[in-house]
């Protein structure tokens, strides 16, 4: 005989059920934005997410403080991509394969708006190139839009450092613009900047 829920647990399940799809809904965005910039790959991206949120689904019931909800969602989606980049370094072998697909995804993701923010294909190709440890924080805070406090308890680290590591990250983002870009406003009065082309001389 099959076992039929109670009421009670019914209204308990739809709860649970109704309180996971607010969290999508809410935090998708900003997810798959912050793990695009990650990976630098559309369909690995589309992954990690849909894992992300599967494990959100699985552990919701574990999160004993509602107000670190989006550290520890982040923090579940940062894992993910540092479980994706261990992976790629093991299958080294395909390392090639790897890269011409990434140049076939580049293209696609160029102009991605953000949201709340945009940034141009330039400087996404730049923070790509960061080391992790900058490149992380600087995508947590300006991309995800978390506190400094919610970046040191994915990152398991202080405040303080956070702060730090942020500093040095964007003076080194300053740098390699300054070096590899030039910026112009465009038609909508957004800050965007273009590759240089070292070929050619501006006037």
């Amino acid at each position: 005989m099959e076992k039929q829920l109670t009421p009670a647990a019914n209204d308990t399940d739809w709860t649970a059920a109704m309180e996971f799809f607010e969290i999508y809904d809410q935090y998708y965005k900003r997810v798959r934005n912050f793990i695009l910039s990650s990976v630098r790959d559309q369909w690995a991206s589309d992954d990690l997410t849909q894992e992300t949120f599967i494990r959100v689904q699985k552990n919701l019931h574990t999160l004993k403080d509602s107000s670190k909800l989006a550290s520890w969602i982040f923090r579940i989606a940062h894992n993910l991509c540092q479980d994706h980049f261990r992976n790629l370094k093991r299958t080294s072998s395909n390392e090639c394969e790897l890269n011409e697909a990434k140049d076939v995804f580049k293209e696609t993701i160029v102009q991605k708006r953000l949201e709340q923010r945009e940034m141009s294909s330039c400087v996404q190709d730049v923070v790509s190139s960061l080391p992790e440890s900058f490149r992380s924080v600087i995508t947590l805070f300006d991309m995800a839009e978390l506190s400094h406090r919610e970046i040191a308890e994915i990152l398991d680290t202080t405040v303080e450092n956070v702060k730090v590591r942020l500093h040095r990250a964007r003076k080194e983002l300053r740098a390699q613009l300054e070096k590899k870009c030039t910026f112009e406003v465009d038609e909508r009065s957004v800050l965007v900047c273009e590759p240089v082309d070292n070929g050619k001389t501006r006037y």
